[in-house]
């Protein structure tokens, strides 16, 4: 039976050119590097602490740091791409994040590996945009449909990163957590320069902001170091000096429009600044969970790192069962309905370990709800980030691309430091024995509290992704 034009056009709509799949599958290795590198070294932080013989609070700074140092990367995207191309930063910090990788296997104390992984996150920090941008671009408008498919193998890094965390933990040395980047790496460095498209006639050598540039990065990192020692004269010196630093970008950014660093008229677009706020907020409260749920069913539930992985399964399956098919539910049920139940549901699963912290582990109560918490998050970035890229158009990309990722990774940074600072004032309160599940409850309920921010943030988006154009008239 023959088709109609109408039919014929959804079938085309609906086949993509296999090469978007193929950059697409290349282009995954970069959050499959990270996420995994990031799974395993935060389900680990308790055992770091003890075998480099220091406290929770500052072997945190082993996640903190890296995430800090990958925002401050950031800046930098859209200026690279425009010198040097998409294929070739790509290629540069694979390269490097895997030669950083070895040096966290070789350091030699907490203050080493630290400023090992402040060179990790410098020179992997711009993995994941090139990531999202390059599939941004050879997509389309099937950014939800692709990176939700081609997302599946990075979520397998939350089930197999603490199962490779825990045996390696178990059975061989600390240095291998960070040693097992190195043959993914060379392969995924490998298939890029196979497969990855050259950009060269692209290029648009564009002037740095190098004003910007100063006063951006390091006001950043002013701002969350000082928010770690806040008690502290010299912490809240540090914090005011970020923040006038950050202040002053600000102005000065607003004064040079597409010459600033980060170009500020993009946050004109209401769309594109809701996204941009539910995609920090979703981030900070993902990597937080990452850091406090480990933490806490080894220190207060007397768990040994081996069994992380069976136990926090559930969440990587959660996360499966939900982001391949977000192309599906985005279409179903939109951007709004989707992000702001997602966002909800992540709230409910928080609150589960809010009860298991003061009523004891109980595995009927911390599998479902791992599996509902992965089921929420995941349900929460890529319908916003498909609003975002929707919002802007298609020569705004690398700009747009810099400041949604600054906004994500500086929230992760951003939540990790305040719940460990929080929880290492709330160990000190209470001292050790059963009292330590009672700060863990307390971190768990300012967890919670960051869980509603993300749900408010996400009402604010566009009910459908036809709808985007509409609401920024």
């Amino acid at each position: 039976m023959p088709q109609g034009p109408a039919s014929e056009d959804v079938a085309k709509d609906a086949q993509l050119d296999p090469a978007v799949w193929r950059i697409a599958a290349v282009a995954l290795f970069g959050g499959l590097l990270a996420q995994l590198d990031a799974t395993i070294v935060n389900v680990s932080l308790s055992s770091l602490a003890a075998d480099l013989h220091v406290s929770f609070s500052i072997i945190q700074w082993v996640t903190s740091g890296y995430l800090l140092a990958l925002a401050l990367a950031l800046p930098l995207n859209g200026w690279l791409v425009g010198r040097i191309g998409a294929k070739s930063l790509y290629l540069w910090c694979f390269a490097g994040f895997t030669l950083s990788s070895a040096l966290c296997g070789l350091a030699w104390s907490a203050d080493g590996l630290i400023a090992f992984r402040v060179f990790q996150g410098i020179s992997g920090g711009l993995l994941a945009p090139m990531a999202q941008m390059m599939i941004a671009k050879a997509a389309g408008r099937h950014m939800a449909r692709v990176a939700g498919y081609m997302a599946l193998p990075v979520l397998l890094a939350p089930v197999f990163g603490p199962i490779i965390a825990g045996a390696i933990l178990q059975y061989a040395s600390w240095r291998w957590l960070f040693l097992v980047n190195l043959p993914v790496g060379a392969l995924a460095f490998l298939l890029a320069i196979r497969f990855l498209p050259r950009d060269r006639e692209e290029l648009t050598r564009k002037k740095l902001d190098w004003l910007g540039l100063a006063l951006l990065s390091p006001g950043l990192a002013l701002c969350l170091y000082g928010a770690d020692k806040i008690g502290r004269t010299t912490g809240r010196a540090t914090l005011a000096a970020g923040i006038i630093m950050t202040a002053g970008f600000l102005w000065t950014a607003r004064r040079k429009g597409d010459a600033a660093l980060v170009d500020l008229r993009l946050f004109k677009s209401r769309v594109f600044s809701a996204a941009i706020v539910t995609q920090s907020l979703s981030n900070g409260v993902q990597f937080a969970g990452q850091m406090l749920i480990p933490a806490f069913l080894i220190q207060a539930c007397g768990r040994a790192p081996a069994e992380m992985g069976w136990m926090l399964a559930p969440l990587g399956l959660g996360m499966m069962v939900t982001y391949p098919q977000m192309g599906a539910l985005t279409d179903r049920f939109g951007i709004r309905a989707l992000s702001a139940g997602g966002a909800l549901l992540g709230c409910m699963a928080t609150l589960a370990f809010l009860y298991l912290a003061l009523h004891g582990l109980n595995l009927f109560i911390l599998i479902p709800a791992l599996f509902l918490r992965g089921l929420g998050m995941s349900a929460v970035g890529l319908p916003s980030m498909t609003a975002a890229y929707a919002a802007i158009s298609k020569q705004d990309l690398p700009m747009a691309t810099t400041s949604l990722n600054i906004a994500q990774r500086l929230g992760g940074p951003i939540m990790t430091t305040l719940c460990a600072t929080f929880l290492a004032w709330r160990l000190g309160a209470h001292g050790s024995g059963p009292a330590v599940a009672t700060a863990y409850a307390w971190a768990f309920l300012l967890l919670s509290i960051f869980q509603v921010a993300v749900f408010l943030a996400a009402r604010q988006l566009p009910r459908r992704l036809d709808d985007v154009r509409r609401v920024e008239r």
